[in-house]
């Protein structure tokens, strides 16, 4: 019995030395390299697709010629953000300081108002202000968007109805080049009392002058066009007639100044300079609103009382005179209100 006992002894100890070595580190010797195996198919070379989309326009020779033009142009050259910023006022809709400087446009787009008390510290137009970053990378499906804050149909503040949609990158520029609301266009009855030396649309008419509205509708032999008629509304743009390529920077580009071959490319004429008989017709409409007493010393309106038809009148002279295409922007619509007009004063 001992001896049996014994026996187990040894084999538990010897199972249990066996079991030690297995689980030892255990070294491998090195044998002979085998031989290397057959080299892969080559991939296709990739693209640098998303840097050469963005060198295309984010690069200094590209820039360049932005930069030259906008040295030209009236939003760069203009003064009036030095003391239009500044300016506040209690109607949120009509603030100098939404369209004359950067802080006051952002705050305009984004919040629908810019500061009651506009802005002590302003800067003026830049790249900035129109410019943030790109809704979408996507170009060929979704268009280039130029990385413009709004692509947004504007309502107009005048009346606060009335929505303009040019469609695309033009849409930026309605925002500000719209008649403000100030004053409301003369009615065709009745007294209007004019009561600031700047009556009218002040300096934005260009987008209504387009689209063929805000002028004072005089009745008369000249018949008004259909809204949103014009050539120039349903075939052309801002952006195609005043940001043309040019390698003269003072025009086209970001000088908002019309090339000749934008012009040519529809008027193979040549350029027009104006509509037929736009000066005559507006010196003509300027002498009878001077015969009654309505222009100061320095070409303002006087503030007074006056008749239907010489409100209307003086409304639409500034109103044209304002819009700074001398006509070409809508010349049937030029042509109806100068018309009927200069009839009203003279019949």
């Amino acid at each position: 019995m001992k001896t049996f006992k014994l026996i187990r002894y040894l084999m538990v100890v010897a199972l249990s030395i066996t079991l030690a070595n297995c689980t030892s580190e255990y070294t491998p010797i090195p044998g002979q390299d085998g031989v290397d195996g057959v080299d892969g198919i080559d991939g296709i070379d990739g693209e640098d697709a998303a840097t050469v989309a963005c060198i295309e326009c984010h690069s200094n020779t590209y820039r360049a010629p932005i930069n030259s033009s906008y040295d030209f142009s009236g939003h760069q050259n203009g003064f009036a953000w030095t003391f239009a910023s500044v300016r506040g006022g209690d109607d949120p809709t009509n603030r100098c300081a939404q369209c004359h400087g950067e802080q006051g446009y952002l705050d305009y787009i984004t919040l629908g108002e810019s500061h009651i008390d506009g802005y002590a510290n302003a800067s003026p137009i830049s790249c900035t202000t129109c410019h943030d970053k790109h809704s979408s990378f996507d170009f060929e499906n979704d268009g280039h968007d130029f990385a413009l804050r709004t692509f947004d149909p504007v309502t107009l503040v005048i009346d606060g109805t009335t929505t303009l949609d040019f469609g695309g990158t033009s849409n930026n520029c309605i925002t500000c080049h719209q008649p403000r609301s100030s004053y409301d266009i003369p009615g065709s009855t009745g007294d209007y009392e004019i009561t600031s030396k700047r009556f009218g649309p002040h300096h934005g008419p260009q987008s209504t002058m387009l689209e063929g509205i805000m002028g004072a509708h005089i009745s008369g032999t000249e018949a008004y066009p259909g809204v949103a008629s014009s050539t120039h509304r349903t075939g052309a743009s801002c952006v195609s007639c005043h940001m043309g390529p040019s390698e003269d920077h003072s025009q086209g580009l970001h000088s908002w100044v019309p090339t000749e071959n934008a012009c040519t490319s529809c008027h193979q004429n040549g350029v027009p300079t104006e509509i037929e008989g736009w000066s005559t017709d507006m010196a003509r409409l300027e002498a009878l609103l001077a015969a009654n007493n309505m222009f100061d010393v320095d070409g303002y309106y006087v503030p007074g009382v006056y008749s239907a038809e010489l409100a209307q009148a003086a409304w639409n002279y500034r109103t044209l005179l304002e819009d700074n295409s001398r006509g070409i922007h809508n010349p049937a619509y030029t042509r109806a209100l100068l018309k009927n007009s200069i009839e009203a004063l003279e019949n």
